[in-house]
């Protein structure tokens, strides 16, 4: 069972925080949410507001710099690069946690569905951009704390996105 009970992102200061079963603040990461803001519209490239659950884990024991297309593992990223590989321009990486969201109206239902939207938290091959709006609308993090997430978390574990502190 996981130590978490929850996971708030925190996109004013691009911050994931875990929350353990006390309610305490245990780690803080940071994070790349989308460089256009946030909201749930398909098509919109931003970050989904509101409660979401982690419906599948993908990756595990996969190794790290993993490259994912179509939550497929294709092969760690240098070697890719070295051999030529054509990669989509926001490269996933390490480890997938596919998001669902669980607000009727704000980020399920047509048009704004965050899972059939792809949503995200995973590893990037940006990693200078952590900290920064840089992502297509999912939450990127370091590819050793994404793994790391991954390990403490399971699938179900309820994740709030939302702009400032206390929403």
């Amino acid at each position: 069972m996981s130590q978490l009970n929850y996971i708030i992102v925190n996109i004013d200061q691009q911050r994931l925080l875990c929350i353990d079963r006390n309610g305490k603040q245990f780690i803080d990461y940071p994070v790349s949410t989308s460089v256009s803001g946030s909201g749930s519209q398909d098509g919109s490239f931003k970050t989904p507001l509101g409660r979401h659950s982690i419906a599948q884990k993908i990756g595990d024991g996969c190794p790290i710099n993993e490259v994912f297309v179509g939550r497929k593992p294709l092969g760690v990223l240098d070697e890719l690069l070295a051999a030529g590989e054509t990669l989509p321009e926001d490269i996933i990486t390490s480890r997938i946690l596919w998001l669902k969201g669980e607000e009727p109206g704000l980020n399920v239902g047509d048009g704004i569905d965050s899972y059939k939207r792809y949503i995200y938290i995973h590893g990037t091959s940006d990693e200078d951009k952590i900290g920064m709006p840089a992502s297509h609308g999912c939450v990127r993090m370091f590819n050793k704390d994404v793994i790391e997430l991954f390990n403490l978390v399971d699938e179900g574990c309820t994740v709030l996105i939302q702009e400032k502190d206390n929403e």
